[in-house]
Order: C-alpha cells, then structure tokens, then sequence
C-alpha cells in the first residue's frame, strides 16, 4: 500500500477528531443552557469551536492534503437571556435572573452538523479501506 492509502485514513479520521470536537463544544453549551451565572460570578458564555486545515506537507512545491484540525476553542460574546425568578438568589432588584446566552436551536443544528460530518467521515474511512483490501486481494503493490 502506498502513502496515499495511509493519507486518506488520516484524513477521514482527523474530520471525525473535529466533529466529536464539535459535539463536546455543544454538549457543554447546552449543559449550561440554564446556569445562571459561572465560577466567575458572571453569565456563561457560550464557547465556539473553530477549525481549519491541519498542517501541510510541502512537497516538490505542491501543499498535500493534510485533513483538519481544531484550531481553537473560544468563548463567544452573547447577550444574557433574563427570566423571572424573584425567589432565586441570584435574580437583581427587578427579580430577573441573567441566564447562559447560549442558542439552543444554533446549538441543535451544530449537533445535527457535527453527526453528519462524522458519518462521512467515517463511510470515506471505511471506502478507503475497501479499496485497500481490494487491492490487497489482487495483489497489487504500489
């Protein structure tokens, strides 16, 4: 097998890292879709994950495919979202209480995204490898 068959895995399971990056990015937005304020005494704020092409490989002049990385995690600026709770130790003068501006809907489509990317990833993973054991099976060497 040559270092193109190798590559393609490599691919495929560097998107399937981002997308199960993504699905914990949004699992921790939606658990604290209801936290009032953080550790920090502030509201939460809701964390975006941003990703982009891993490192390249410069060959002969030409950039290779490399796959994707995350790049970074970062912490979004979103207005609070204020409910009325005069009975809760946190709520102000007026009796609202500051919740997480995380979008709940927004975070759903990411979920939704983030399983499709990883379910492509994951049939291109499992064609590369067909096409592998096919071409072991002829006894084709490149």
């Amino acid at each position: 097998m040559d270092q193109s068959t190798f590559g393609s895995f490599a691919i495929s399971a560097s998107g399937m890292r981002v997308a199960k990056a993504q699905l914990d990015i949004s699992a921790v937005n939606l658990a604290n879709l209801h936290s009032s304020t953080g550790a920090d005494g502030k509201p939460y704020r809701p964390l975006h994950l941003v990703s982009g092409p891993a490192q390249s490989a410069f060959a002969a002049g030409f950039a290779r495919l490399a796959g994707a990385r995350v790049l970074a995690v970062e912490a979004v600026e979103a207005a609070p979202r204020y409910t009325y709770d005069p009975a809760n130790p946190a709520a102000g003068p007026e009796g609202l209480v500051a919740a997480s501006g995380v979008d709940q809907v927004g975070e759903m489509v990411n979920v939704a995204t983030a399983l499709r990317a990883y379910q492509a990833n994951v049939a291109a993973f499992n064609a590369a490898k067909t096409m592998a054991m096919k071409a072991l099976e002829m006894g084709v060497e490149k």
